[in-house]
C-alpha cells in the first residue's frame, strides 16, 4: 500500500470518528481506533525507513566468470553511484572469484535517503557483450541480482523466535582462503520458516557479526512482509524466489553490437553506457523509478 493511499484510508477512517454514532459499538470504535494507529505507524516507519541507510547486495547469476564478472561491473557503478552522493559503505560479506569477479558481495551504505535512493535497484540486471573470457569472442548474456534492503532501527525491528533461527559460525577467510583468524567469527543465521539465510563475515568479533547478521535478517522479513501486502492489495500470489535468468530483468545494459542501458520498468534508455558503469550515473533511472 503507498503512502498516499494510507493517507486516505486514514482519513476516512477518522471522518467515522466525528459521526455522532461512533461511540454506540464500543468495541467496533476501538477497533478503528487501533486500526488508524496501525496505519500511521505504517506510514510513518516507512516514510523513516526511505530515508534512511541501506543494505546492498550482488548476486552473480549461472553462468561462471561471465556473470561474476557482472557482479564486479554492477559493484563500480554503486561504488561510483555512493561516491558522488556523498554516502559512504563499509563490506558485509563479499565472495571473489580468481578473476576479481564477485559471487556475491553485501555493502552497507550510510547516507540520507540511501534506501530511498536505491531501493527499486532491487531485480535482476542483464548484460550482454562480447565475453572477455570467451577464446571465440562470441556474444555472451549475463545476469546478476540486486538487492536492496532498509537498516531497521532495533526499537523498530519484531522480535525473532529464537527457536526459528539456526546460528552457524566458522573461520572468516581472508584473500586466498588465508584464515584472517583462528577463531570461529564469521557467522551464518538462517531464518528456519522461510529458509532465508544471511551470512556476515567482516567484523573481527563473533557477536558483532552475529548482530549484524540478525540486523540484516530482520531486514529481509521486513522486506518480505511489504511484498506479501502489496502482492494481496494487488490480488497476486508472491514469488518465492526470483529467477536470476532472461525475462525477469528491470535494466538491461547492452555493450554489443550496440551501446545502450534501458531500464524496463520506466523505459529511460541511454547510450553513455560508460557515464552509467564506471562513473555510475544512475541518478535519471533512479528518479524515474521513484515515479513507479
Amino acid at each position: 500500500m503507498e503512502p498516499s493511499s494510507i493517507d486516505q484510508e486514514i482519513a476516512e477512517l477518522e471522518a467515522q470518528m466525528n459521526s455522532v454514532d461512533f461511540w454506540v459499538d464500543k468495541e467496533k470504535a476501538q477497533e478503528t481506533i487501533k486500526k488508524i494507529k496501525e496505519l500511521k505507524d505504517k506510514r510513518d516507519g516507512v516514510s523513516s525507513l526511505d530515508k534512511g541507510n541501506a543494505i546492498l547486495t550482488i548476486l552473480a547469476g549461472a553462468g561462471g566468470d561471465d556473470s561474476e564478472d557482472f557482479a564486479r561491473m554492477l559493484y563500480e557503478m554503486y561504488d561510483a553511484y555512493v561516491k558522488r552522493q556523498g554516502y559512504s559503505y563499509s563490506f558485509l560479506h563479499e565472495n571473489k572469484n580468481d578473476h576479481g569477479g564477485f559471487r556475491n558481495v553485501t555493502i552497507e551504505i550510510e547516507g540520507k535517503n540511501a534506501y530511498g535512493n536505491l531501493k527499486n535497484e532491487s531485480g535482476v540486471h542483464r548484460l550482454v557483450r562480447i565475453s572477455p573470457f570467451n577464446a571465440q569472442a562470441k556474444r555472451h548474456t549475463s545476469f546478476a541480482l540486486v538487492e536492496v534492503l532498509p537498516i531497521i532501527p532495533h526499537v523498530e525491528q519484531k522480535p525473532i523466535p529464537p527457536d526459528e533461527i539456526r546460528i552457524e559460525t566458522s573461520k572468516s577467510s581472508g584473500p586466498g582462503g588465508q584464515n584472517v583468524n583462528k577463531r570461529e567469527t564469521a557467522v551464518r543465521i538462517v531464518h528456519i520458516p522461510t529458509n532465508i539465510a544471511v551470512h556476515v563475515a567482516t567484523e573481527r568479533e563473533q557477536e558483532r557479526n552475529k548482530q549484524k547478521a540478525l540486523e540484516i535478517l530482520a531486514a529481509k522479513l521486513f522486506k518480505l512482509e511489504e511484498e506479501k501486502r502489496k502482492a494481496e492489495i494487488e490480488g497476486r500470489q508472491i514469488s518465492k524466489t526470483t529467477e536470476i535468468e532472461w525475462g525477469n530483468q528491470i535494466r538491461s545494459y547492452v555493450l554489443h553490437p550496440y551501446k545502450m542501458v534501458k531500464d524496463h520498468r520506466t523505459d529511460v534508455e541511454t547510450s553513455n553506457v560508460e557515464a552509467v558503469l564506471e562513473k555510475g550515473e544512475i541518478d535519471e533511472f533512479i528518479e524515474a523509478e521513484k515515479k513507479l
